[in-house]
């Protein structure tokens, strides 16, 4: 698929991650997790505002309060008030484990589901990491999934009773029948011997799952019975996940990174690290919201 791609936002972002598009605004969310940075875009008027953050933010969520995100920080989710940037600490994730907090998204009905990934000192991941799903009353919640080294891909189908995830470096993308109870994983897409990894994913309207795939150039469209529907070449090596916005909920954002390139790759991949979006003819769905309340929203 030929898409006319445009830089939405040229950073670089070292490891731009967790694009999300909030309806109620209609802006463009995202972070740069090695820069521990909220980035924020009204593509109407092209302001940009940025909020730095006081650790590594991985992934986050829009709520239901007006004003409010539920932050996944490196060690722990928060919520965060944008206006005042007040933080108010809710759970410690996973206290003694060499992690931090990874991918992350709300589901269908307003619970926020996060993973984690293995900081190694030396070697490499290791599948240590799990996946929790943070629940209105605020409780937080083990899945029964197996470990992730590098956990990615969390999306959700357009009735909420199919959930995506994925151990990046397996190179398959799993889903599993979701509810309050869980199915059985099973294997959605395996993408073979690639060059890459499968990262971050969004749900279209169609129930097709988008999916931004680390060191190949690419984000791939794949219908709901895994069949791959369209490759969009993307300007930058490292693309991270995708999220469907814009006014008509039309427009694919995708962020992209610049981490881990040497000089030689960064002068092949002028455009690594930026906001990319481009026009689709399929519509997205708006971004489900954290339904939890912070303590305090004075």
């Amino acid at each position: 698929m030929t898409a006319a791609i445009r830089v939405a936002h040229a950073g670089p972002h070292t490891l731009g991650e967790g694009v999300l598009w909030d309806d109620r605004t209609q802006c463009v969310f995202w972070t740069d997790i090695a820069g521990s940075r909220l980035w924020r875009l009204h593509p109407a008027d092209g302001s940009v505002t940025h909020w730095d953050m006081p650790e590594r933010l991985a992934s986050f969520a829009l709520c239901e309060t007006d004003g409010w995100l539920l932050l996944a920080l490196a060690s722990q989710l928060a919520f965060f008030h944008l206006q005042d940037q007040r933080l108010q600490p809710l759970h410690a994730i996973e206290p003694g484990l060499p992690t931090r907090a990874n991918d992350g998204a709300c589901d269908r009905q307003g619970r926020f589901v996060f993973g984690t990934l293995h900081e190694p000192v030396h070697g490499p991941k290791r599948p240590i990491g799990g996946l929790y799903r943070l629940h209105h009353d605020l409780s937080l919640e083990p899945l029964p999934l197996p470990g992730m080294a590098i956990s990615n891909s969390i999306a959700f189908s357009p009735a909420g009773d199919r959930m995506y995830f994925c151990d990046s470096p397996t190179r398959q993308i799993l889903c599993c029948d979701y509810g309050n109870l869980l199915g059985a994983p099973r294997v959605f897409v395996d993408l073979g011997d690639i060059e890459g990894e499968p990262d971050g994913s969004t749900v279209d309207a169609q129930g097709a799952l988008w999916n931004a795939q680390w060191g190949m150039h690419r984000v791939v469209r794949y219908l709901p019975d895994g069949r791959e529907n369209r490759i969009v070449a993307m300007p930058a090596r490292q693309p991270t996940r995708p999220a469907l916005g814009g006014t008509n909920l039309q427009t694919l954002y995708v962020t992209s990174a610049c981490d881990g390139l040497t000089e030689s790759q960064l002068a092949d991949d002028p455009l690594a690290g930026a906001l990319f979006a481009f026009d689709v003819e399929v519509t997205g769905l708006r971004e489900p919201r954290f339904a939890g309340v912070p303590t305090h929203d004075g």
